[in-house]
């Protein structure tokens, strides 16, 4: 995992700089200076529609990544528990709504905090500016993200907390944030409608499509912790699928993905159905521990292998497509899994 995550739990896809979009100008291309022009209300209506879903992501996903580090052990990570942006973090057609909407600068500023995070226990906000960690000045401009990941990176990895400055109203503030250990997974939203979620080994991406389908966050928990599951036993780098499955995230956090690659299931292997069935399990168990109830998860799994079969292109079943035997270990697992949390003993597999 990159330097880049320690500082974020989970990133929105659509406030990074987007694969294929340029980050600089070419040194022998002298640009015209232009007044941007103000951001349509289409293109703010749009941004808003897709921070809405990935702000949801994270809501969903953080007391499953929070409540789990002993059951992702190898990828269990301290991390700060808030995402930070300046106005270089936006591209495309969503720059200038961006930078009306949030009103960024060249200086980071919160974009989000997690709840349960030791950030937010210690009174992080969103509109927060950072201004400096352990009296070290972060950095400002294009490249601040970065800089500052790699700043953050030796500091999270060995303390229990980091001193944070921040400007807040006019005035600086200094809060001593608690790092919350956590599975260092980083959840994203794909543009694409149709129903599908990916695991590439350190991220999780759920579909648009998918979050239209499910009914409650309770079933986008499941859908996470699925995802979660693979990645904490290791299932994509045991099928070699680390770079085909990590290709198509890639591809689906663009602004505009190319949906032309993604044909039949994007030359990503079907999911055995010990290594699947063993994700299930875990995945339960995940649940559980986030707080979740997972006496739907079985009712889910079948409505959602119903409406789209292994036969439907790019579905979530035709990765998937070991459904009968899926569904009997889940039976069995759920029972166990209320068994274990009336007999008040440890939610562990």
């Amino acid at each position: 995992m990159g330097p880049a995550i320690a500082l974020l739990l989970s990133a929105c896809a659509t406030q990074q700089t987007m694969p294929g979009l340029p980050r600089s100008v070419p040194e022998s291309v002298q640009p015209t200076v232009v007044t941007p022009a103000a951001p349509s209300n289409v293109e703010q209506e749009a941004l808003k529609a897709l921070v809405g879903l990935q702000d949801r992501l994270d809501r969903v996903a953080a007391p499953l990544l929070i409540n789990n580090p002993d059951l992702c052990k190898s990828q269990a990570r301290n991390l700060l528990g808030f995402t930070a942006k300046n106005k270089y973090s936006y591209s495309g057609e969503f720059a200038n709504a961006a930078q009306q909407m949030f009103g960024l600068n060249e200086r980071l500023q919160v974009i989000s905090v997690v709840s349960g995070s030791g950030a937010a226990r210690m009174g992080l906000r969103r509109g927060d500016s950072l201004l400096k960690v352990e009296d070290k000045v972060l950095p400002e401009g294009q490249n601040a993200e970065r800089q500052a990941a790699v700043l953050l990176a030796p500091l999270v990895g060995k303390r229990s907390s980091v001193k944070l400055t921040v400007a807040r109203s006019g005035a600086e503030q200094v809060l001593d944030i608690p790092l919350t250990r956590a599975c260092g997974f980083r959840v994203e939203l794909g543009n694409a409608d149709y129903v599908n979620s990916y695991a590439d080994g350190g991220r999780v991406l759920v579909t648009r499509g998918m979050m239209k389908f499910v009914q409650s966050d309770n079933e986008l928990a499941y859908v996470i912790a699925k995802e979660m599951a693979h990645n904490a036993l290791g299932h994509p780098s045991k099928l070699r699928m680390n770079a085909t499955v990590g290709g198509v995230i890639d591809n689906l956090i663009r602004v505009h993905p190319d949906t032309s690659t993604l044909g039949g299931t994007g030359g990503i292997k079907a999911m055995p159905q010990e290594l699947d069935a063993a994700a299930d399990t875990l995945s339960l168990y995940m649940v559980a521990r986030g707080g979740y109830y997972i006496d739907g998860a079985l009712s889910f799994w079948q409505r959602l292998a119903s409406q789209y079969p292994a036969t439907a292109l790019n579905g979530h079943t035709a990765i998937h497509p070991a459904t009968v035997y899926r569904f009997t270990v889940m039976e069995r697992i759920v029972a166990d899994v209320k068994a274990k949390q009336v007999a008040k003993k440890p939610l562990l597999p």
